[in-house]
């Protein structure tokens, strides 16, 4: 992002809050979890909406965010 120049430092931004001592009493470091990969197979209209909507790239991405949403709706149910 730095060679696109899509980074900006802003030296007069301000400063975030503290979090505290009590944050970091709480706080657990978990291990990175990796994505597992998987073989899937899908209807051609669901596999052709995606990828038109995306309009090619990016077609999986947004399956995978699909996918997201319901799993988060369901476990607020």
């Amino acid at each position: 992002m730095k060679e696109r120049g899509e980074l900006f430092h802003d030296p007069n931004a301000p400063e975030g809050e503290s979090l505290g001592p009590d944050f970091w009493t709480e706080a657990t470091l978990e291990p990175p979890r990796k994505p597992r990969s998987v073989h899937l197979k899908l209807d051609p209209e669901v596999f052709d909406f995606f990828f038109a909507e995306a309009k090619g790239k990016g077609h999986l991405t947004r399956m995978q965010n699909v996918l997201k949403a319901y799993v988060k709706a369901k476990q607020r149910a």
